[in-house]
């Protein structure tokens, strides 16, 4: 049975990855956070992890980037709210072995650590011409760092997310179903996002985070 370690940053999101998974895989620990994954991992040394992208402590890029040479028999899959380009192409780069969005269906979610766990490749559909594209690209090249509004750094990663998905024109009950939480704790991060990036409505967040390439 294929042995996989869960990394994500939200308890109730772990819990429903588990009931996912069901009797398919042994769950052989969590971890919520940079440094909890990197203990946990090396400690459990599992088939599979279902890694988060985005994490206190450096984000699952951080968790790669400091295990993958360490435990090169350990296979990564990406597991995120997230489906924007850069991310994508950040865990992939770092080693990742796939990625998937948190929409994913469960049946579908239990194939692809199957099969990634066999050494395949997963990817969601639209996900793939992404990868396809960078790697067709060659190597990335050193580029400047882009000017930050500093509202960004302010923000958690949660409300990164809730950003981000607000930004594409999602309402506040699909943003509560795609990150397993409330439509009034929607609510209160779109509040504490506006608020921290001085806007004052969505229009003028869509607008900020499309001139950032956040959206």
């Amino acid at each position: 049975m294929t042995r996989v370690f869960l990394v994500d940053d939200h308890a109730m999101v772990r819990s429903g990855v588990r009931a996912e998974l069901g009797d398919a895989v042994e769950v052989v620990g969590e971890a919520a956070d940079v440094a909890e994954a990197v203990a946990g991992v090396r400690a459990t040394r599992p088939d599979v992890v279902l890694l988060d992208v985005h994490l206190p402590g450096g984000g699952g890029r951080a968790v790669l980037e400091t295990l993958r040479a360490e435990l090169p028999d350990v296979r990564w899959l990406a597991l995120s709210v997230s489906d924007a380009a850069e991310d994508v192409i950040a865990v992939i780069r770092a080693g990742a072995r796939g990625y998937v969005t948190k929409t994913i269906s469960g049946p579908d979610l239990r194939d692809a650590v199957a099969r990634v766990a066999e050494g395949d490749v997963v990817f969601s559909p639209r996900l793939a011409g992404f990868v396809l594209d960078a790697f067709a690209a060659g190597p990335a090249a050193p580029t400047p760092e882009p000017d930050v509004d500093p509202g960004l750094d302010l923000l958690s990663a949660r409300e990164r997310e809730v950003m981000q998905l607000l930004a594409r024109g999602y309402t506040y009950r699909e943003i509560g179903q795609r990150l397993f939480i409330s439509v009034k704790t929607v609510e209160s991060h779109a509040s504490g996002v506006l608020r921290k990036l001085q806007l004052s409505n969505r229009n003028e967040l869509t607008r900020w985070a499309v001139d950032r390439k956040l959206a």
